[in-house]
């Protein structure tokens, strides 16, 4: 079975997580792209969704889902995204589709985070690929010095803007062992916006594509 046949499996899959009548909230990346077009099959049974990217928000529309702005909304039942990387307490990292802002944004308000994913992207520890991190053009260089005193590589996407309008740095060397933590603390350095560790919006569920089939991991224990 090919890598886009298992992402088809899990996208379909996850729509027995889609409440009737619901707003949920929809990630953004190539297996999200199938949770989408699967949702389209049965778009009658939601009442919209709150978007993390300007990507997935053309698609939801042009299948003909209502999309609702993060504001107009008090809360999501669900957000269903991908992962980039994903360990056995459901952390993750995320932003290789460079939406993790929007995306983080859009977990805050929903109940329960739902990963999507192949099993390639199941680790044992975070950092083989590298960490995303939105900072604001001024403060990119500062960034850079502050990774490479984690003793760390941190490097420009080249061409990369985010639908804020900012750009993404991707870091390379370093072994996560606490996510929490590291997330806690590259957030405190001026000019970060976000950074694509998911430790606290970390995923309740995983359903993750294998050749057997979609084999569904619950998060339940503390991290």
């Amino acid at each position: 079975m090919t890598q886009d046949e298992l992402k088809t499996l899990v996208g379909r899959a996850a729509l027995d997580f889609v409440p009737a009548g619901a707003v949920i909230g929809v990630g953004t990346g190539s297996t999200v792209n199938k949770f989408i077009d699967a949702l389209a099959t049965v778009r009658d049974r939601v009442a919209g969704a709150v978007s993390s990217s300007v990507q997935s928000t053309e698609r939801l529309r042009a299948h003909g889902i209502a999309v609702f702005e993060a504001n107009d909304v008090t809360g999501l039942p669900v957000y269903i995204d991908g992962a980039d990387e994903i360990d056995g307490h459901g952390r993750m990292i995320k932003g290789g589709g460079a939406a993790l802002t929007r995306e983080k944004i859009v977990a805050d308000l929903a109940e329960r985070f739902v990963c999507i994913a192949d099993a390639s992207k199941r680790v044992a520890v975070l950092g083989r690929f590298p960490l995303p991190v939105e900072v604001i053009d001024i403060a990119r260089e500062q960034v850079v010095r502050r990774f490479a005193s984690l003793g760390a590589r941190a490097v420009l996407r080249a061409g990369v803007i985010t639908d804020n309008g900012h750009p993404l740095l991707d870091v390379h060397g370093l072994a996560i062992t606490d996510p929490l933590a590291l997330e806690t603390e590259i957030n405190q350095w001026p000019g970060v916006v976000a950074v694509g560790i998911f430790a606290r919006h970390r995923a309740r569920v995983c359903l993750l594509g294998a050749p057997e089939g979609v084999q569904r991991i619950d998060y339940d224990a503390p991290a």
